[in-house]
């Protein structure tokens, strides 16, 4: 392979790319640095490059190793990770300041209820064990085979069918216990109170009534649940959305306060 036909080709995979190191890193400084390094060492070792595998699986292999040195250092975050940004954001005087001007500023600032939902899927897959997010990400939200997932991870069959398992059952049982809009007693109204501010004027059981997910919330399987919140998320990029702007500024404040969690 070429240096041309491996630029095209890396290129083609930087969007799907970028999205997963920032839904596992919560960083978007990390995100270009990972993906600058990432280029620059498959450039380095193009010449080992055997075609067993898709040049998009090699990429994010090579993403995935650096991403896990970076994140192996780091605590997981905790279940309750979204309660607890919440009240330093209300507690921050300046929080909202800097919501408005992003508002005033950019058009990628709009609140929709599936974009929170995918930021909130975000912030509590980071409380599974790496391997288990990782596993989890890589086959339900990029699509790939449990064949290519193992190669990524470097382990065996067994295991990524086990991470993948766990994960699954662990976020079903964090839901399960958090959501509102799935469980009336559900601790989290997180979705509704955010309607309410940044859209005062909405009917928030319509809006919330146009989201599959939602409709769905008495949906006995919490499995099929679950792979609602999946298939949302793999439908927004989180670089791109409507509410691209704002959903990366909550993202910053929740990874800033558990810098600052893991430290006491």
């Amino acid at each position: 392979m070429t240096i041309e036909q491996f630029t095209r080709e890396f290129e083609q995979a930087r969007p799907h790319l970028k999205s997963y190191l920032l839904r596992i890193t919560a960083s978007i400084e990390d995100v270009e640095d990972i993906v600058q390094d990432t280029f620059i060492k498959a450039s380095f070792n193009l010449s080992n490059f055997r075609g067993e595998s898709t040049v998009k699986t090699w990429i994010f292999t090579i993403a995935s190793n650096i991403a896990k040195d970076n994140l192996r250092a780091k605590k997981r975050w905790p279940e309750t990770v979204t309660d607890i940004c919440r009240e330093k954001a209300l507690a921050n005087p300046d929080y909202f300041i800097e919501i408005g001007n992003l508002m005033a500023s950019s058009p990628q600032t709009t609140f929709e209820i599936k974009e929170h939902i995918t930021f909130c899927l975000t912030c509590i897959a980071k409380s599974l064990p790496l391997e288990q997010q990782l596993c989890i990400f890589l086959k339900e939200i990029y699509e790939f085979k449990v064949s290519e997932i193992l190669e990524i991870l470097q382990t065996t069959e067994a295991m990524v069918k086990y991470y993948l398992h766990t994960a699954r059952t662990k976020m079903v049982s964090i839901f399960e216990g958090r959501c509102a809009l799935i469980n009336k007693e559900g601790t989290c109204h997180q979705c509704s109170e955010l309607n309410g501010i940044f859209n005062p004027k909405q009917d928030f059981e319509i809006e919330k009534n146009k989201v599959e997910f939602a409709k769905k919330a008495n949906e006995p399987d919490r499995n099929k649940l679950l792979d609602l919140r999946l298939n949302i998320m793999r439908e927004i990029d989180p670089f791109t959305s409507n509410g691209a702007v704002l959903q990366l500024h909550h993202l910053a404040h929740n990874k800033r306060v558990m810098e600052n969690f893991e430290e006491k």
